[in-house]
């Protein structure tokens, strides 16, 4: 095959030909356009990215900034080294053909590993501390040379993503449009909503800090799908975290969880947080970002052809539900949104 042989030529070429002669195996994938392959055996194994040229430097989420001078994936890559963060190492890409040579973490994610029956809130502290360490750094050691600075959630980021849900949750699933009455008082509730979230201080966000894009290699927690970082709020990487779709948690782990991440980025910046507003902002997150997620979902499925998230989208909505109940402010949002997704009732 063509891209077997464009695979192995890269591999003879970044590492020789021993490694090249290696078994390819064809690893399972994610909603992306990338394609994954591993060549040889665990544990002296390297994994391709492979991406289309035309595509390469395309964002799968909807962004705004500076179009990418290079790809987002190593650009973000080469900032989070930098600054001591456990990432997978790049060994060679080729722009030309699209196609990575990365270091192998395994097959351990951090779901996985809270499946295996590991201690699930050790496991969670590890993953917090490592958030809140990772925030304190960034704002320290900001660098516009890094992608992640020059793009952010703004107020029509938010808005747009409060519309995907609009479109591909409320219309999708119910197969009816809002009368102009409601379209009108969505209008206006999804922007005063983008329009708080916005508000708040931004920092390096990695955008989908969740239990699939953390793996555990030789004891060490290593990050992995960070080409879309941006600016955002504290809180947004610890929704995806704390209210991931794929492994749900009760409230008190999450409230214990927020607890540490506040008393460990307190201790790596030296700044106190209010316990109270930094909660209620982090449910006003959960809105946004699950509603966000279940529509992506079902976009997913009937766009691209791939079903397999649709078992998560209950879970989102639970979450929605359950931060709705401490936002008696948005009772509106959830009158209006119950009528096409009875789950938010």
């Amino acid at each position: 095959m063509e891209i077997e042989a464009a695979l192995r030529d890269q591999v003879r070429r970044a590492v020789g030909d021993e490694a090249s002669r290696g078994k390819l195996t064809k690893l399972k994938g994610d909603a992306s356009s990338r394609s994954y392959y591993r060549i040889g055996d665990l544990p002296g194994s390297y994994v391709l990215m492979v991406m289309a040229p035309e595509s390469a430097g395309k964002s799968e989420e909807l962004s705004k900034g500076h179009p990418a001078h290079e790809l987002p994936f190593v650009n973000v890559q080469r900032y989070l080294k930098k600054i001591g963060v456990r990432v997978p190492e790049i060994l060679c890409y080729e722009e030309r053909t699209g196609i990575m040579l990365l270091e192998d973490l395994g097959d351990l994610t951090f779901e996985k590993a809270l499946a295996d029956g590991r201690d699930r809130e050790a496991l969670y502290r590890r993953a917090v501390d490592l958030l809140a360490e990772l925030r304190a750094k960034t704002e320290r050691s900001q660098d516009p040379s890094c992608l992640a600075f020059t793009r952010a959630f703004d107020e029509d980021l938010y808005d747009w993503e409060l519309h995907h849900f609009r479109e591909w949750g409320m219309e999708a699933w119910s197969g009816r449009k809002p009368s102009g009455s409601e379209r009108a008082e969505l209008d206006r509730i999804f922007r005063g909503l983008s329009k708080r979230l916005a508000a708040e201080p931004r920092g390096f966000t990695h955008r989908d800090y969740q239990s699939r894009n953390l793996m555990l290699k030789g004891g060490e927690l290593v990050l992995i799908d960070f080409q879309d970082a941006l600016q955002g709020p504290r809180q947004y990487d610890l929704v995806s975290l704390l209210r991931d779709s794929y492994v749900e948690l009760d409230w008190p782990l999450v409230d214990r969880m927020l607890d540490r991440y506040i008393a460990t980025f307190e201790r790596a910046s030296g700044e106190k947080i209010a316990r109270g507003p930094f909660k209620s902002f982090f449910d006003l997150l959960t809105v946004q970002r699950k509603l966000k997620d279940a529509a992506r979902f079902e976009y997913i499925h009937r766009v691209k052809g791939n079903s397999s998230f649709l078992v998560s989208i209950p879970a989102s909505l639970r979450y929605v539900g359950a931060a709705l109940e401490r936002l008696p402010d948005l009772t509106e949002l959830r009158a209006i949104a119950s009528r096409y997704v009875p789950a938010l009732a």
